[in-house]
């Protein structure tokens, strides 16, 4: 399933509550771990497509089929595709910057991640396991995550 993203910052805010009830229409309850990482990481995402390139994107999440038996073990996928050829790059945040830390939060909280080409653009992508983020809270994993963006980097 996909949202085409406009290059407006609005437009987070729509991928945020469009993820959210994608996950609720697969079985995934807001108040799990993993979908409160998710919609962090679709944010995150988004505003790099939306901001650093200016141009539209494509949201794509690859979610589990709604079987109680496949539940615990899955994995969620999130892509987002964008029609700049500008690789992503990391930036060094100070700790008092506002920014700076989106793709550090992606590595952070992600179970894995990268980008590749794709066509004239690029696709960023990222997975979460629903049983490794049962096991650490969402909070934790965002707090550790922040900890370590403090000298780290964002997407451009």
């Amino acid at each position: 399933m996909q949202l085409e993203i406009r290059p407006d910052p609005a437009e987070v805010g729509r991928a945020r509550r469009w993820a959210r009830s994608r996950l609720t229409g697969a079985g995934i309850r807001d108040d799990e771990p993993l979908a409160e990482t998710l919609v962090l990481l679709v944010s995150e995402l988004v505003t790099n497509a939306v901001v650093h390139t200016g141009r539209p994107a494509v949201l794509r999440l690859c979610l589990p089929e709604k079987k109680p038996e496949a539940a615990e073990d899955a994995t969620v996928r999130l892509e987002v595709a964008d029609t700049s050829g500008r690789a992503p790059v990391f930036r060094c945040a100070d700790g008092d910057a506002t920014g700076g830390r989106g793709l550090a939060l992606v590595d952070g909280l992600a179970d894995r991640w990268g980008w590749s080409r794709d066509g004239t653009g690029k696709r960023i992508w990222c997975e979460l396991d629903r049983c490794a983020q049962n096991e650490e809270s969402g909070a934790d994993r965002a707090a550790a995550a922040e900890f370590e963006g403090l000298t780290a980097y964002e997407a451009v």
